[in-house]
């Protein structure tokens, strides 16, 4: 094990604790070693769990604050890129319960394919979001996933087994002006298993305030 929670506390509290002081949250956290149900997915030697009144401020808008926060937190402990998924952070246990929608989700996504034969766009999401979906959908035949789209706005599509990788939606398509392309992202695709924008098709909305349906694209980092 590379990190425990002995030698996390310390610095973590430096960072976090002055930054919920001066946000004004009323918060405390606590760190606990993890009993992950899906390994396959993320397997973080350490989780970050917080409690308190202000918590739901953490979860809106898909955990917004509350993955800022984790990200800043890996930044001020210097943690090279490739050991930021060894440390999660939590709240309610949400990533459990978005892990669980996401694989809905994309089961949804799947069916509508079949029946359609049309892609499927799911809404931007972080690298950790989108491998969910392509294992969810890694044994598919009929079908498979890929990434399409650039920096944060890189997004999951799932497409007939048959059918060329479509481009990213308008909204997604990377810069076709000079230089580089915004937030400094590259185009292609990353493979996947097997699934149009965000949750279950005619749900509109997978994710905890909007994981997808239908919609147009509204934002979202991954290594």
């Amino acid at each position: 094990m590379k990190y425990t929670k002995e030698a996390l506390r310390p610095k973590l509290e430096e960072f976090i604790k002055p930054v919920l002081a001066h946000a004004g949250f009323n918060l405390s956290f606590e760190l606990k070693t993890p009993e992950n149900p899906h390994p396959e997915v993320e397997n973080p030697e350490v989780t970050v769990h917080f409690s308190g009144p202000d918590v739901e401020l953490l979860l809106e808008n898909r955990a917004e604050l509350l993955l800022a926060l984790e990200h800043l937190s890996m930044e001020a402990l210097r943690l090279p890129p490739e050991d930021h998924s060894l440390i999660s952070f939590d709240a309610n246990d949400y990533r459990l319960l978005r892990m669980e929608e996401l694989r809905m989700s994309a089961l949804a996504a799947a069916d509508k394919v079949k029946r359609t034969h049309a892609p499927f766009y799911f809404n931007p999401m972080s690298s950790r979001e989108r491998r969910v979906i392509h294992l969810a959908l890694r044994d598919e035949k009929e079908l498979r996933s890929e990434s399409v789209g650039v920096g944060p706005a890189r997004a999951v599509v799932v497409v007939p087994a048959d059918m060329a990788t479509p481009p990213a939606p308008p909204a997604q398509r990377p810069f076709q002006g000079g230089g580089r392309p915004p937030g400094g992202g590259r185009g292609g695709f990353d493979r996947g298993g097997g699934g149009h924008r965000g949750g279950p098709p005619g749900h509109g909305g997978g994710g905890h305030r909007g994981a997808g349906g239908n919609r147009p694209p509204r934002g979202g980092r991954g290594r």
